[in-house]
């Protein structure tokens, strides 16, 4: 992984598909205690946005690393003052080893990453969720042992989460189904890059029909049907989308093995029933763990840990 020190992870376009095996590789290990990394460095975190997954377990894997945590809230920082990005950028260079941004505009992420040296992580744009997919992609890994050729189904907005699993699902060779209600798909530009990415087998769809994107699929995946900064559509938004809610019924179209998958938090009666979140099917707990192991060796990857 010594090819990793040092870069940038804006969008998981930004990784080969084999950095994207290794480092789910690597995670597997961290994760099983057959590997240990220290690295005495220091992350920030400057969340813009809420967070709890992300924010603990980055700072957790900080920690069982070595390394320390500074959690850069901006509103008590300059940067609610208007401090130019570009001026936080230089200046957290001098301060920090490697940052972690949670933000609303994919341009604010890449022009911190133009003007600091250090890596700089996408923790979460409006455009993608890169750290949120490695953690899937492990998941579905730990479940079926090869990712080649299985079938994500994704209902709902075509939001971050929906742009980052296209690459994802392409990068490791997976089929990968988008089904949202019209006008609310993903980026076409994303799915555009997705197709590049994708073998010449593997499958990227992108439907209003949520059953046939669920028919025989090995894992279903849903989201919230309105992502941060979308509050004031959400009670107009359920009527919409509720023929996309992951649900018994769903469930049964889907491989009589299959998984399901959720990157929470969960409106549970919305895009998702009680019962199958609870279900012995779902993989949600597993998931949301194995963001702090995929970002441990993230971090370990790109800040060169030994």
């Amino acid at each position: 992984m010594a090819a990793m020190i040092g870069r940038d992870l804006l969008s998981l376009a930004d990784l080969s598909a084999d950095e994207v095996q290794q480092l789910l590789q690597l995670a597997a290990q961290l994760k099983s205690g057959q590997m240990s990394l220290r690295c005495n460095k220091i992350l920030g975190l400057l969340f813009y946005k809420a967070s709890t997954r992300t924010r603990v377990s980055f700072s957790a894997a900080m920690y069982q690393l070595g390394g320390q945590v500074m959690d850069l809230n901006p509103d008590v920082s300059q940067v609610s003052r208007g401090e130019p990005v570009q001026d936080t950028a230089r200046v957290l260079d001098r301060y920090l080893d490697i940052l972690a941004i949670r933000t609303f505009e994919q341009q604010q992420i890449e022009t911190f990453a133009h003007y600091a040296k250090i890596p700089v992580i996408n923790a979460l744009t409006d455009l993608e969720h890169p750290c949120q997919i490695l953690a899937d992609l492990l998941t579905v890994q730990e479940c079926f042992g090869e990712l080649a050729g299985l079938t994500l189904t994704y209902l709902g907005d075509g939001n971050n989460v929906a742009h980052s699993l296209l690459l994802g699902c392409a990068l490791v060779g997976m089929n990968v189904r988008i089904a949202t209600p019209p006008g609310f798909g993903p980026n076409p530009a994303i799915v555009e890059q997705s197709q590049a990415i994708a073998l010449s087998q593997t499958e990227v769809m992108v439907t209003h029909d949520p059953e046939a994107a669920a028919k025989g699929a090995t894992v279903l995946y849903t989201d919230v049907w309105a992502s941060m900064g979308q509050e004031a559509e959400a009670n107009s938004r359920i009527p919409v989308f509720q023929p996309y809610q992951i649900n018994e019924q769903l469930l049964n179209i889907a491989d009589p093995n299959a998984i399901v998958l959720h990157c929470l938090p969960a409106h549970r009666g919305e895009e998702i029933t009680d019962g199958v979140m609870e279900g012995s099917q779902s993989r949600i707990w597993d998931q949301a763990e194995n963001r702090l192991h995929a970002q441990k060796a993230l971090l370990a990857s790109l800040l060169g840990a030994n």
